[in-house]
């Protein structure tokens, strides 16, 4: 007799697929290293000196389970956002968190919506968890708040989720067109506004935080802006009721005691925080400059990456990618047309930034041949 796992129904209707190849996964099929890690949206200029020594210390203490309930951090979150401990949530990345919240909130046959090309891992979980997707297109190579809040109220979508700044594109609103979102979520739907890359943007790019408003659940992280990508550590900003919520199915030991005195002296070292953005800033600027020498468009961006017009279709973008690859450059680029004619690059080192300029003149000479 053969035996396997015994499957829900859903969970064995479902492919057994990630939202993302890793550029480890990808190194091994090569058989070498990438020169430049420039495609998974990491801040190659890592994270502040007074967090890697915090973690280091900390790492005398890996044999304790992390505090579960997150005291100090939440603690130090609150205070740096003027709002009460109750209505922070830590957890393991934003990632973690947007699976816990379609845990609560999405049910089989639950409509949520989203972009047609926006971030894939919220569609992984709301798949996961038997949601039925339901999306708008971008308008513009921006997501479309006036069409996301009016097909989450034609469908009794019970959530609807926007990041800005956004991924992949890195354009993003002001902050009065998100609080009119905000406030044209219809009656029982709620609004997942993801500001991974909130950091890098412009004034005046997020609304007011009011973290009572039962509308709407804010998402930051510590992975983008301040360089910690792999310790993992996301948060919400909610109302006390929803957060209070996420204690019921959460993993309470799921925060790993490094990442957490990590991500707490990285949040009281704003200083460190503001260079980084300032590098990040000045990387974008190059990678605009280099795709002009190469006859092709930045797109403005709002993030710690920045996507680059082939000037063609996916097809074209796709072998340009391909080629950058051959060359030991790891990018991405968007998987739904029309934004799928950009190929999307982290705002790198210089030396990273150095092998770009070398590459791409020659992965653009061989895509236009082929």
């Amino acid at each position: 007799m053969t035996h396997g796992p015994r499957l829900t129904p859903l969970a064995d209707a479902l492919p057994a697929a990630v939202p993302f190849v890793g550029p480890e996964t990808q190194e091994r099929a090569r058989g070498r290293d990438f020169a430049a890690r420039l495609g998974a949206n990491e801040n190659t200029f890592g994270p502040a000196p007074s967090a890697i020594a915090a973690m280091q210390a900390a790492a005398g203490e890996v044999w304790m389970y992390g505090d579960p309930e997150n005291h100090d951090l939440r603690t130090a979150l609150a205070r740096h956002h003027g709002v009460g401990t109750q209505n922070i949530m830590v957890g393991e990345g934003i990632d973690g968190l947007l699976g816990y919240l379609v845990r609560l909130c999405v049910g089989p046959g639950d409509k949520v919506v989203t972009s047609a090309g926006a971030y894939p891992t919220f569609n992984y979980h709301v798949a996961g968890f038997g949601g039925a997707l339901v999306t708008v297109p971008y308008s513009g190579d921006h997501e479309n708040p006036e069409a996301l809040v009016a097909k989450a109220a034609e469908v009794g979508a019970k959530l609807v989720y926007l990041a800005n700044p956004d991924n992949p594109m890195g354009s993003w609103h002001d902050a009065a067109r998100v609080q009119r979102l905000i406030d044209a979520v219809p009656e029982g739907c709620l609004l997942v506004l993801d500001e991974a890359y909130v950091e890098f943007a412009p004034d005046g790019t997020a609304p007011a935080l009011v973290p009572d408003d039962p509308r709407v659940i804010r998402m930051r992280t510590f992975s983008k802006a301040y360089g910690m990508a792999g310790a993992r550590v996301g948060y919400g900003i909610g109302t006390e009721g929803l957060i209070t919520a996420f204690n019921k199915i959460r993993n309470h030991f799921g925060m790993c005691r490094i990442s957490q005195a990590g991500a707490l002296a990285a949040l009281e070292d704003q200083a460190y925080l503001a260079q980084n953005v300032a590098q990040v800033g000045a990387a974008r600027d190059r990678i605009g400059a280099i795709a002009a020498e190469n006859g092709l468009t930045a797109l403005p961006s709002a993030t710690n990456f920045v996507a680059i017009d082939c000037g063609a279709d996916g097809a074209f973008a796709k072998s340009v990618l391909e080629q950058l690859i051959a060359r030991d450059v790891f990018v991405r680029m968007p998987f739904v047309a029309p934004q799928d004619r950009c190929i999307r690059l982290s705002a790198g080192r210089p030396e990273e930034l150095d092998l770009v300029a070398a590459a791409l003149p020659a992965a653009l000479e061989v895509a236009r041949k082929g």
